[in-house]
C-alpha cells in the first residue's frame, strides 16, 4: 500500500489532491453562490469538464455558421495571446501591427481601390462590425442632410430578410428598418423591392452575401446598378453596405466572377465574420471601408490609454487578441489556394447532400449548394403529406447527435418550413455519408411509426435566428 500511495503522491501526512476523492467531488457544484472555501484546481476542472460532455458535438452541429475545427497551431497561438488585451496597442504593438496587416489583406481580398491605405478594424464578430458599418452610414447621411439644409429626423435603412443584428442596430440607433419580405419562391431581396423603399432619408441599402435563412447571395451588382440609375434620374445618392458575414470569406474563392465588393463604387463598406468561413476561433469580425472618407471622422475616438494616444472605433473596448492573431495565421497559412480548397470541398459536400435529399422523393430543394454558401436547404414537396413534420425529422436526427435546424421562413412566407445544412471545414465526405444514412433511417422510422400529431415550430423544436 505504501508503494501505491507513494506512486500517486498521497499519504496520511499530506493533503490528497486526487480529483476523484477531493471533497468537492462528493458535493453538488455551486449554482448560485460562490463556495466559502478554496477548492482543488484539478477536481474543479474535472467536474466542469464532465458537465460539458452534456453539450452536443460541435462537428455535428450543422446549424451554426461558426468555425468548429481548429488546427493545433491555432490553439497554441490562442494560448500565447490569452493575456493580451487587443485594445492596448501601446503595450502590445506587434499584435496591433498584425491586426493592421489583416485589415490590408482583407481589403485587398475585397478589391479595395487602395488596400495598403484601407480603413478598417477588427471586432468581436460580424454583428458588431455590421453596427459600426451602419453607424458610419447614418453619420454620413446626416452630414449630407445638414449640408443640404434638410431634416435629419427620419433616417431609414433598406434590407432584405436579415439577421437580427440589423433589427438591433435600427432599434438601438433610432433608424427605421425597411425590410423587403420574402415572396413565395423568391427568397432574396430584389431590385424592385429596393427601389420601392429608398428615398432621400435612406442612409443605405444592405444586401446580404449569404442569407441565414437559405444560404443564398443577394444580387449586389444589380442593386448597385439600379441605385446608379436612381441617382442619375433623381439625384438621390444611396450607398451600399454589404453584410458579408459569411460570404465575405467564401465568394472571393469560389465565385470570383460574382461582383459584390469594392469593385462596385457604390459599395462603401463591408462586414464579415472571421470566425465563420474565415476559419478563425470564435470572437473576431472585420469591417472595412472603401476609402477613408467613408468613415466619418467624428466616429473615431482618440484615447489616452496606458501611456499612449490611439484611435479607436468599436462598441467593445478590452478584448482578447488571440482571435486576430489566428486570423492572420489562417491568411498566411492557407493563402488564396488553401481557402479555395477548403471551401470548395465543403461546397461539393453540400451539393452532394442536396442531390441525396432530392432523391428521397419527399423534398424540394430550395438551395442546392451552388453559387452561395456551402450547404443546402430544402422543404417538403407541395401536396406531400409525409405523416411527420420537418421539426419531427430534426428531433429524430438529434437522436444520433446531428443538429439539423428546421424553421419557418420570415414575413409573407411564414407558412413555409425549411430545413438547412451548413457545411464547414471539418465536416467531411464520410460524415456526410453517415448523415445521409441516418436521414434515411429516420424516414424509415416514421414510415413504421407514423406521427399522430406532427410538431410545429411553436412546440419549441424550431431553429431560432
Amino acid at each position: 500500500m505504501s508503494l501505491h500511495r507513494h506512486k500517486h503522491g498521497c499519504d496520511h501526512e499530506t493533503p490528497c489532491h486526487d480529483a476523484i476523492v477531493s471533497p468537492i467531488s462528493g458535493t453538488i457544484l455551486p449554482k448560485c453562490r460562490m463556495p466559502r472555501a478554496q477548492q482543488d484546481a484539478d477536481a474543479v476542472y474535472q467536474l466542469i469538464h464532465d458537465e460539458l460532455i452534456l453539450d452536443g458535438s460541435s462537428k455535428q452541429n450543422l446549424a451554426t455558421f461558426c468555425q468548429t475545427t481548429l488546427e493545433p497551431q491555432i490553439r497554441k497561438l490562442m494560448d500565447d495571446c490569452v493575456d493580451k488585451n487587443m485594445i492596448d496597442k501601446d503595450e502590445y504593438p506587434q499584435t496591433a501591427e498584425i491586426e493592421s496587416r489583416c485589415v490590408h489583406m482583407i481589403a485587398d481580398l475585397w478589391n479595395a481601390p487602395e488596400s495598403v491605405s484601407a480603413v478598417g478594424c477588427s471586432t468581436t464578430g460580424s454583428s458588431e462590425a455590421a453596427m459600426l458599418g451602419g453607424l458610419a452610414l447614418k453619420w454620413r447621411w446626416r452630414e449630407w442632410q445638414k449640408a443640404a439644409g434638410k431634416s435629419i429626423e427620419r433616417p431609414n435603412l433598406v434590407t432584405g430578410p436579415v439577421q437580427v443584428c440589423w433589427h438591433k442596430f435600427c432599434r438601438y440607433f433610432d433608424v427605421e428598418i425597411r425590410e423587403a419580405p420574402m415572396e413565395r419562391d423568391q427568397y432574396t431581396m430584389t431590385v424592385d423591392q429596393v427601389l420601392e423603399r429608398v428615398d432621400e432619408n435612406t442612409i443605405g441599402v444592405v444586401p446580404t452575401l449569404g442569407q441565414t435563412f437559405t444560404l443564398m447571395y443577394e444580387p449586389v451588382q444589380q442593386i448597385a446598378a439600379a441605385l446608379d440609375d436612381l441617382q442619375t434620374r433623381t439625384g438621390i445618392d444611396v450607398p451600399i453596405h454589404v453584410d458579408a458575414a459569411s460570404g465575405g470569406f467564401v465568394a472571393p474563392f469560389l465565385t470570383p466572377d460574382v461582383v459584390w465588393d469594392f469593385r462596385l463604387p457604390r459599395v462603401k463598406s463591408i462586414n464579415s465574420s472571421g470566425h465563420k468561413f474565415g476559419l478563425s476561433p470564435l470572437g473576431v469580425g472585420w469591417v472595412i471601408w472603401r476609402e477613408e472618407k467613408d468613415l466619418p471622422n467624428d466616429l473615431v475616438f482618440r484615447v489616452n490609454y496606458l501611456g499612449g494616444e490611439m484611435p479607436t472605433f468599436a462598441l467593445n473596448f478590452s478584448r482578447p487578441g488571440g482571435q486576430v492573431i489566428s486570423q492572420y495565421y489562417n491568411l498566411v497559412r492557407l493563402g488564396r489556394e488553401g481557402y479555395a480548397r477548403v471551401h470548395g470541398t465543403s461546397a461539393a459536400i453540400g451539393q452532394k447532400i442536396a442531390r441525396e435529399i432530392a432523391n428521397a422523393g419527399l423534398f424540394d430543394i430550395v438551395y442546392d449548394g451552388a453559387g452561395g454558401l456551402p450547404g443546402c436547404t430544402w422543404k417538403f414537396k407541395a401536396g406531400v403529406d409525409p405523416g411527420f413534420s420537418l421539426y419531427d425529422l430534426a428531433d429524430r436526427l438529434r437522436v444520433r447527435g446531428w443538429q439539423v435546424p428546421a424553421y419557418s421562413l420570415p414575413a409573407n412566407v411564414e407558412d413555409v418550413a425549411v430545413q438547412r445544412i451548413l457545411c464547414r471545414n471539418g465536416f467531411t465526405r464520410d460524415m456526410a455519408d453517415m448523415l445521409i444514412g441516418d436521414l434515411h433511417r429516420a424516414l424509415d422510422y416514421f414510415r413504421a411509426h407514423p406521427v399522430t400529431s406532427p410538431q410545429t415550430e411553436a412546440d419549441g423544436s424550431g431553429f431560432k435566428h
